[in-house]
């Protein structure tokens, strides 16, 4: 039996880093990591995203993103016959967002964010992983390595305006109940992780490990419980 292609897409700002504590058993998985790359002059998110899945070589595979990369892993089915989408850490939809996020949307106030400020590594450290991150701050400039201002300009722009209105429930979404950039609270179907925030794919790692395995061959059903 040939082995499972999983591809894994970082977050917003992250390196494919955030991944290195995953671990899939080999005799069934074999992983691929993909990078975010800085978007061509006004490219759209779906363009975006066919572009990177042309990175993805292997027939029937698995996709999961985390954050940002879980909505990019959802537009690059489009484009690629996956055998699963699972989202860790963010949304399914548009109506998933938090208020702030709509509220963003509705008065374009995100044009107003100086991206210059990201540069430094604990403004972008809160920025994309959630007003709860502590001082490891070292952990985090080794995951948070994409600060071109470009490619912030336009992924803030992707996530605030992402215009998908319906949920895909093939989607897998893989949730922590004290996630404080999408709040649980806005999140309407999903296999819950206790304790989980917005940076678990850090810090969760050993339930991912132990449950992502099921999950993929789809042993596990979702469902709104903690786990």
């Amino acid at each position: 039996m040939s082995k499972i292609p999983v591809y894994l897409m970082p977050g917003l700002a992250s390196s494919a880093a955030i991944f290195e504590r995953i671990v899939l058993p080999e005799d069934k998985f074999e992983i691929h990591l993909l990078e975010w790359e800085i978007p061509l002059d006004h490219e759209s998110l779906t363009d975006y995203a066919k572009r990177i899945s042309a990175k993805v070589i292997h027939k029937n595979p698995v996709l999961i993103g985390v954050s940002f990369g879980g909505i990019l892993v959802q537009e690059m089915a489009k484009y690629v016959e996956a055998r699963k989408v699972i989202i860790i850490s963010s949304v399914r939809c548009n109506s998933e967002f938090p208020r702030r996020l709509k509220i963003a949307k509705t008065t374009k106030a995100y044009k107003l964010i100086p991206m210059s400020l990201f540069a430094n590594i604990e403004s972008l450290a809160k920025f994309s992983f959630g007003e709860k991150v502590n001082q490891r701050l070292k952990l985090y400039e080794k995951f948070l390595s994409v600060r071109d201002i470009r490619y912030l300009n336009w992924a803030v722009e992707q996530v605030i305006l992402w215009d998908r209105a319906v949920i895909d429930e093939n989607v897998i979404h893989i949730h922590g109940d004290a996630d404080d950039v999408f709040p649980i609270k806005y999140i309407k179907n999903c296999i819950i992780v206790k304790g989980g925030t917005h940076i678990m794919i850090l810090n969760k790692y050993k339930w991912l490990n132990e449950n992502l395995p099921s999950i993929i061959l789809g042993v596990k059903k979702q469902s709104k419980t903690l786990l």
